[in-house]
């Protein structure tokens, strides 16, 4: 993949370093802009921003390039096409080396300047976490933005605690160098939607632990024009994903059933019923590398910290699958 450097610094630091920060770009000109800002500000920390840029308009990837022009602390690059959300953090984390890979989305922003400061703390003192997940409120009203809520439902009134989790949401999170070279880190191939899943359960069959930190907080500017609406694109990624992932970890096509119903129901009843068979069949096509069961500890651990805490099956199909593709 080619990338070009843009602004700022050739290269990271080449001593040790505490964190990298990784933005993808594309467009949305002032969020982008502000996230930057966000990501310099942060203290307490030695921190090196990466910004990769996915196809911005010139305007806009010049915007950038001003806020990162002539500074050590920072590079602005920009790749020859859009990797997606996985290709595009596993390139721009390959960039550097610091001990901890800290991810914001470009429509987000740190609630404070001591943000990473507080994520190293919270990785340094508990070696055996993997990755957390930062708590994701709304900029406007600084409620919880439940459409990055990435876990059971019923943990929602613990927004604000500290425990463990499945998986982490991308607009806000971080990652320890370590086990993400350990987990191989993203696979590409998702381009986005369930990627950070699929990382997870790769560092929980490791041995590694998710955590989530409802103290460290990122703020999220939700805005639906913005984002990839629950249609075509976004729904096929989100089927083929999650069934790819289910035959990475070993499920038959025979247990996949109830679920290639279940999305069928879902996507007939917002007018996407041809797009799911589409993203089934992709899925179908694609190799899912050498399939195996989650070993019997990563299971216990996902019961104990994921399914002790959803509901029951139907009701899980009434509220998940029966409700239209966007709910």
């Amino acid at each position: 993949m080619t990338v070009r450097l843009v602004a700022g610094a050739a290269a990271p630091p080449a001593g040790a370093y505490d964190a990298d920060i990784v933005i993808l770009a594309l467009d949305r000109a002032e969020a982008t802009a502000a996230a930057i800002a966000s990501a310099l500000d942060q203290r307490g920390a030695r921190c090196h921003l990466t910004v990769l840029d996915q196809g911005s308009r010139p305007e806009a990837l010049a915007q950038f390039a001003a806020l990162i022009e002539g500074r050590a602390d920072a590079s602005l690059y920009a790749s020859a096409e859009n990797l997606g959300v996985a290709g595009g953090r596993n390139l721009a984390s390959g960039l550097g080396h610091g001990r901890a890979i800290v991810g914001l989305d470009n429509d987000a922003t740190f609630d404070g300047a001591a943000t990473v400061a507080g994520i190293l703390a919270a990785l340094d003192v508990d070696p055996g976490l993997a990755a957390l997940g930062l708590r994701i409120v709304a900029d406007a009203t600084g409620g919880d933005d439940l459409s990055s809520w990435g876990y059971p439902r019923a943990l929602l009134a613990r927004a604000g605690e500290r425990f463990e989790v499945a998986t982490f949401v991308g607009a806000g999170h971080a990652i320890r160098r370590s086990a993400w070279a350990a987990a191989g880190g993203y696979d590409s191939r998702l381009f986005f939607c369930w990627e950070e899943y699929d990382f997870c359960l790769r560092a929980i069959a490791q041995g590694w632990r998710i955590g989530y930190r409802g103290d460290l907080v990122v703020r999220h500017k939700v805005s639906a024009e913005h984002r990839v609406a629950w249609s075509g694109r976004r729904w096929f990624f989100f089927v083929r994903n999650r069934l790819l992932i289910e035959r990475k970890w070993g499920a038959s096509w025979p247990e996949l059933m109830p679920r290639v119903a279940g999305y069928w129901a879902k996507g007939a009843r917002s007018g996407l019923g041809g797009e799911t068979w589409r993203a089934v069949a992709a899925a179908a096509a694609m190799e899912p590398g050498a399939a195996r069961p989650l070993p019997a500890a990563a299971r216990a651990y996902l019961a104990r910290v994921d399914g002790a805490h959803r509901d029951g099956f139907a009701r899980r199909v009434a509220r998940e699958i029966l409700a239209g593709a966007g709910g």
